[in-house]
């Protein structure tokens, strides 16, 4: 069920985006920003095939998700500017789904940690993303000359913004699997881990 879902989610957007590339948009910058989540929508297909591993489905279909809400809602179909905390909404999501990433990697690496190391580790990952997408968004407006990042509306402020609320999904996420960890209880993190 989860891959017919993956599979609608990939068609649609990739649709959807080739539709707005030739209907909306004329400049090449912005075709190619239509047009570039065909790539960024598969990468995860992409890697599977390459390094031929195996990515859980399940992950996939977080990842796809992901990249639907953020690329094609937020930036295709420019919600990032008609609703104005759809922005905030969707660092805040990547900074859950980046831990889950984190608690991925600690598993498929069989790195057994104490439960405060890995919180780290999660939170540390998560904010590694955050920041490389925000220097992506810099060197975006630098070489394209647009603003992703607004600054010219607010300084510094949304791209602080947007790692903060990264942080505090990431900040979730750690209390979730704190709780689980420490108290043996069996929900969100630990049926993810299971999954895996």
């Amino acid at each position: 069920m989860i891959k017919k879902i993956n599979f609608l989610l990939i068609i649609f957007s990739t649709i959807g985006s080739l539709y707005f590339a030739i209907t909306k948009d004329e400049n090449i910058i912005f075709v190619l920003k239509d047009i570039s989540i065909i790539f960024t929508i598969n990468l995860l297909y992409i890697i599977q095939k390459i390094f031929k591993v195996r990515i859980n489905e399940g992950i996939n279909f977080i990842y796809i998700l992901f990249i639907f809400m953020s690329h094609f809602l937020g930036v295709i179909c420019e919600l990032y500017n008609s609703i104005y905390w759809f922005d905030k909404f969707t660092h805040f999501i990547s900074g859950i789904v980046t831990s889950f990433v984190a608690i991925y990697i600690l598993v498929k690496l069989k790195i057994n940690n104490k439960v405060i190391f890995n919180i780290i580790f999660l939170i540390s990952f998560s904010m590694l993303i955050a920041s490389l997408w925000e220097i992506f968004e810099y060197l975006s407006s630098y070489y394209f000359n647009v603003d992703p990042q607004r600054v010219i509306l607010t300084g510094v402020s949304d791209t602080m913004g947007d790692i903060i609320v990264a942080l505090l999904g990431s900040i979730l996420v750690s209390f979730c699997y704190y709780f689980e960890y420490t108290e043996n209880c069996n929900l969100i993190i630990k049926k993810f881990v299971q999954q895996l």
